[in-house]
């Protein structure tokens, strides 16, 4: 008999509770991946994604070779590979994190959960970071996510024993028809890279982080660019949490970097706090959190304006200086996800799932218990926090003042001056010929006189369709006020173990 340790976005062997048990029990253990196609042909994966999650779990194959063990590959689905361990080894248990993903893994789950069931398997999954499933009260959040985070990480095991490798798969194939074409300046998977840039961080980047992670210019540097390693799992939320606290608790830190180091971990719960929104309410992956607002929009969205968004050919410099410098390297912070969302919603009206999608396949560091109730917020859906319509000329001329970002991804207005490249359309005909310019796109639209037509729309649809009774339901679900229960896979629940397969949207 072996114990199945099945990994899905946690391509690491330190801080891994399922891992660590299934090597106490002292049956052979079998570390499982499944590439399973039919994920990757949903509509928020993409083939960046694909390339980060490859390259991690090369990272986990050598990681688990040193311990003395290897990782077995399947491709098709996990039920699948389950009963073909099953009649070789004979599988006793099948050990996994939970995972808060989208309503297709949910299913995927839940499937696995029934199989194993019907096979008298045990399965145990162990709480991933501080999300908690069925979480009957909202208060008491905050107090699990302080007992989870705040543990010591678990360590690595000192070896694993496992059936003979030599038989099992060892390729890992790329899944077809994945979205998009490869992303040339994305960043890389594995766990030492994950080390490296933690390690970098806070010994020198995180200095200043509370006051550069907005810029585009400043923060690509500033910020830990940690997001996709917590999205994939190649290091946990934990470990993280815990360096960088000791590095902010020693002696000879200095009050400024101290400072950063704390701005820096109110965002790691800020993480959680989003993804218990999507494991609460599972359906915001496809409606608006309140539901009333849903219907704000009706009709399909303009083909034209949501294309010319996609593409960065808005006319606005800032937004498609974001959206190009998004499809090349896969990643953008925070503040500029929630323009180019806030941008989408209200000044070019579009309903919020599409320019959700778009982004979430942009994104390396895809994470949907962060990224659907973001859209919603930025989108004005969520009925219980104000308005956040960007004028993207005024955070252009605050955030990229000189227009150094603007002219690397925007290189039509490469030779136009700082005081003119944020607001082009403005330029007279002799300017452009002298500063160049007249290549780059008009604006879709008047941004000013589209931002004060949403308000109003918004204003007006929310005083005449919304309840008080779901604007309630919404701050009983997601505010600090107790909730309802949580519908989401039963099995067995081991103590958390913190293996964040969630991303931040790291500012």
């Amino acid at each position: 008999m072996a114990v199945v340790v099945w990994f899905k976005r946690d391509f690491r062997v330190a801080d891994h509770g399922p891992l660590l048990a299934a090597v106490q029990t002292g049956q052979p253990v079998i570390p499982l991946y499944v590439v399973e196609p039919d994920y990757w042909q949903q509509p928020d994966t993409s083939h960046r994604q694909w390339q980060f999650a490859a390259e991690s779990l090369e990272g986990l194959r050598t990681q688990l070779k040193r311990l003395g063990s290897d990782l077995c590959v399947f491709t098709g689905e996990v039920i699948d590979a389950l009963a073909r361990l099953n009649r070789q080894y004979g599988v006793s248990q099948v050990f996994c994190h939970q995972e808060t993903g989208g309503d297709w893994t949910f299913r995927r789950d839940t499937a696995v959960i029934a199989w194993c069931q019907a096979q008298q398997i045990e399965f145990r999954e162990w709480q991933a970071f501080g999300v908690v499933r069925r979480l009957a009260n909202r208060d008491d959040w905050d107090r699990h996510w302080n007992r989870i985070i705040k543990d010591t990480p678990l360590p690595a095991p000192g070896a694993i024993t496992s059936p003979d490798p030599s038989g099992w798969p060892q390729t890992l194939p790329e899944p077809t028809h994945l979205y998009g074409a490869p992303c040339p300046d994305r960043q890389a998977g594995g766990t030492h890279r994950a080390e490296a840039l933690l390690g970098s961080f806070l010994e020198r980047r995180c200095v200043g982080y509370q006051y550069n992670m907005s810029s585009p210019v400043t923060a690509p540097r500033s910020c830990s660019r940690l997001s996709p390693h917590l999205a994939w799992g190649t290091i946990s939320l934990r470990q993280v949490y815990g360096q960088s606290k000791a590095a902010g608790e020693h002696r000879n830190t200095l009050p400024r970097k101290k400072k950063s180091l704390t701005s820096f971990r109110s965002r790691l719960h800020w993480h959680c706090h989003f993804i218990q929104k999507l494991e609460d309410e599972p359906e915001l992956e496809f409606r608006a959190m309140h539901r009333e607002l849903e219907h704000l929009k009706s009709g399909p969205n303009n083909s034209e304006r949501l294309q010319r968004w996609q593409e960065g050919q808005t006319g606005w410099p800032l937004v498609d200086a974001c959206m190009r410098s998004l499809h090349h390297t896969g990643w953008i912070n925070f503040r500029m996800r929630a323009m180019l969302m806030a941008v989408a919603s209200y000044q070019l009206w579009l309903h919020w799932r599409d320019p959700a999608l778009h982004l979430a396949r942009l994104f390396t560091d895809f994470e949907p218990g962060i990224h659907y109730p973001q859209a919603q917020m930025q989108s004005g859906l969520t009925g219980i926090n104000a308005l956040r319509i960007y004028n993207p000329v005024l955070q252009s001329q605050k955030l990229d003042p000189e227009g150094e970002f603007l002219r690397r991804w925007v290189p039509e207005l490469a030779g136009v001056p700082a005081e003119m490249i944020h607001t082009p359309w403005l330029m007279t005909p002799a300017q452009k010929q002298r500063y160049g310019g007249n290549t780059y796109t008009a604006p879709i639209c008047d941004h000013e006189q589209a931002a004060r037509v949403a308000r109003k729309a918004v204003g007006d649809f929310r005083k005449q369709q919304v309840s008080q009774a779901e604007t309630e339901r919404v701050l009983s679900r997601h505010g600090s006020r107790k909730g309802p229960r949580q519908n989401r896979p039963k099995a067995g629940t081991a103590t958390p173990s913190s293996a964040p397969q969630l991303s931040l949207f790291d500012e």
